[in-house]
């Protein structure tokens, strides 16, 4: 190189870089090319910051659009998150509806609902009802009728969640109980008469109550144990736990039996009790639906407290 010509590359009077150009001969470059060098120069000038601006912009795009993914996600997360839990509410409000509360929390817990397929079981059946209803409800007003359902609901609801049972059915003042499912117990059939000795001393309580007012009330209670085929039952939106079998039936039928303030059991239940609560036999009955009279015994002391 004999002659060289470098012309800076200026941003704002700071200096970022050069352009050289140089000959094989001693000769001096002419103000046109000075000139022409020097506009090489302020374009490069303005293309490398062009290309970082562009660079930035492409980065900062890149930025948003990851961020842009990131909170896409995070809402996509948030919305099933809400769904579930929704879900979960609905599912809980669904198994409370005849369940205890435990029984359905342990049920939320496992996180299936396998327990509620149908299957077979070896059950204990509890029903009761009010001795005398039907006539009251067709001589009065609506309003006590509710008044007097709410106080009888309010009463048994307590109790039955206090014994753990599972509400199969809930028709007026008709109400069935089972247990030994969907939780086992150890002894389904004296759990089932610890309760009804409670219900008959609470419910005892509030027809005390209702004669005052002029209602001519009762209480009875059927309990058999036997096996039964168990699961949700209904249509989606509209679904209950129901027992299935001659067990519900017997219960069912012992309950008509019952004389107000007696709690009639099967056979097989006074077996199970014999030890810790005193029954009496009452008599056999031909139940509709059950091929052969069965031999009922009424229970007519409370089982002690230290039995369950």
């Amino acid at each position: 190189m004999r002659s060289l010509l470098n012309v800076p590359m200026l941003k704002e009077s700071e200096l970022i870089g050069a352009i050289g150009i140089y000959r094989q001969e001693v000769r001096p470059f002419t103000s046109k090319q000075v000139e022409l060098i020097t506009n090489f120069a302020a374009q490069a000038v303005i293309a490398i910051e062009n290309a970082r601006l562009l660079s930035e912009l492409s980065q900062r795009t890149a930025e948003l659009e990851m961020r842009s993914l990131e909170i896409a996600k995070l809402n996509q997360q948030l919305e099933q998150r809400v769904i579930d839990q929704v879900g979960e509410i609905e599912r809980m409000g669904r198994l409370r509806r005849f369940l205890p509360p435990q029984v359905a929390d342990l049920i939320v817990a496992s996180g299936t609902e396998k327990q509620l397929e149908s299957h077979r079981q070896e059950i204990t059946a509890l029903f009761c009802d009010l001795r005398g209803f039907t006539g009251f409800s067709e001589s009065s007003d609506p309003e006590d009728v509710m008044a007097l359902l709410r106080d009888y609901h309010e009463a048994i609801g307590q109790i039955i969640f206090k014994y753990g049972g599972t509400l199969e059915r809930f028709a007026g003042d008709g109400v069935m109980v089972i247990f030994n499912d969907p939780v086992p117990v150890e002894n389904p059939a004296l759990q089932a008469v610890l309760m009804a000795v409670d219900m008959r001393a609470a419910i005892g309580g509030l027809i005390g109550k209702w004669r005052d007012l002029g209602h001519d009330l009762g209480f009875g209670i059927g309990i058999a144990h036997g096996f039964a085929t168990l699961g949700t039952i209904g249509f989606e939106g509209r679904r209950d736990y129901a027992a299935i079998g001659t067990v519900s039936n017997v219960a069912s039928r012992l309950c008509d039996e019952a004389k107000p303030g007696q709690i009639l059991v099967s056979p097989r239940v006074r077996q199970s009790i014999e030890k810790v609560a005193t029954t009496e036999p009452v008599g056999e009955f031909a139940l509709k639906g059950i091929r052969r009279p069965m031999m009922a015994y009424n229970v007519v002391e409370s089982v002690p407290l230290d039995s369950n």
